[in-house]
């Protein structure tokens, strides 16, 4: 007993109020089940998901929080019944570690839909247990819910896929925008999940056109991550040339802004899809939507099979983020400056390297 109780002791940093500071914190993982995977963390992507829940900016944050949902790893014990992984594995785990497992959306590969979806941290799984996340050394999952991490990605800058990636690809997929070659995207905000989304979408074949506030990022834009042009929101001659010219709009910015400047940029049926989650409601203008026929949705991560199937794309197509490689006791800093935007673009834990010493 006193062997196995040693086994499922984990550390990490945790949030313990709405200040947001993290801080280390010894708490117990569950046993590795008949069906589990248990997972040695090297990497953890930082979200400004992250960050809005330690804050407690939505309202729904439960403390101690340790956050992390972008986790690259190696599978170290396995359950009896587990058949896609063994020991030794390279393996991923993002935004979610559990559902029901038999509503109509886990039926279609949509766990990320499922009425009892359960988030790596942040939330309780069936059995009342509470969930921690990746800013720690290991996470036991479900097998259902541990991707496997492709030979041609590397596991620091290809974190992030496993939340912004997805973010970005399940949309993409969903509303049309891959099933013509040329059709041009816009994506509104170049941060952790524009930057990727401009990496994607050139790698569908789309014209890329960044929508940005400012021109401070123009030239890694399109010199670094490949777009087509910038287009500045401020600058009133140019948004007005570039009405009408958008056949969809990725908006993922999280802070509060007005959609009606990118409702004007979109053709006749053009499609935005708000992927951002700021803390207060957007307002949403009827008028330009009706008269132009134009289309407002949103989209939260994917199921396992897409997300599976986006990291081999990425791996296909050698698309990374650019991060920010930082050290365990790094994170306090990191978030407000995450809090700034001063980062190109995402963070990313080195944890294996450094919790322990942290």
């Amino acid at each position: 007993m006193a062997k196995s109780q040693d086994q499922n002791k984990a550390f990490g940093w945790a949030a313990n109020d709405k200040s947001g500071v993290l801080s280390p914190f010894h708490f117990s993982r569950r046993e590795n089940g008949e069906n589990d995977v248990t997972v040695k963390i090297l990497f953890c992507g930082v979200c400004h998901s992250d960050l809005h829940t330690i804050k407690n900016d939505w309202g729904f944050s439960h403390y101690p929080i340790i956050p992390g949902h972008e986790i690259v790893g190696i599978a170290t014990k396995v359950g009896k019944n587990v058949t896609k992984f063994k020991e030794g594995d390279r393996v991923g785990v993002g935004v979610i570690i559990g559902s029901c497992q038999s509503c109509e959306s886990c039926n279609q590969d949509l766990e990320n839909y499922c009425p009892q979806l359960v988030y790596t941290y942040n939330s309780r799984s069936s059995d009342g247990t509470r969930n921690q996340g990746g800013y720690s050394d290991k996470i036991v999952v479900d097998q259902r819910f541990v991707l496997s991490f492709p030979d041609g990605l590397p596991s620091d800058s290809g974190a992030p896929l496993l939340c912004a990636g997805i973010t970005v690809y399940s949309p993409m997929k969903y509303y049309g925008m891959t099933e013509e070659k040329g059709k041009h995207l816009g994506v509104s905000g170049l941060g952790g999940l524009g930057h990727i989304a401009v990496k994607i979408g050139k790698a569908f074949g789309l014209k890329v056109t960044v929508i940005s506030r400012s021109s401070e990022k123009e030239s890694e834009a399109i010199d670094r991550l490949g777009a087509d042009s910038f287009l500045v929101t401020t600058d009133s001659q140019k948004m007005k040339d570039a009405i009408g010219t958008m056949d969809f709009v990725l908006d993922t910015v999280s802070a509060e802004h007005s959609l009606l400047p990118l409702f004007s940029l979109l053709k006749v049926n053009g499609k935005l899809v708000a992927l951002g989650l700021p803390e207060k409601p957007l307002q949403l203008p009827i008028f330009p939507l009706v008269l132009g026929r134009k289309m407002v949705g949103g989209s939260q991560i994917g199921g396992m099979k897409e997300t599976q199937e986006m990291l081999d794309f990425c791996a296909k197509h050698n698309i990374v983020a650019d991060i920010e490689l930082i050290k365990m006791s790094d994170i306090n800093s990191a978030m407000d400056r995450l809090a700034k935007s001063d980062v190109r673009y995402r963070f990313v834990i080195d944890v294996a390297n450094s919790i322990n010493s942290a």
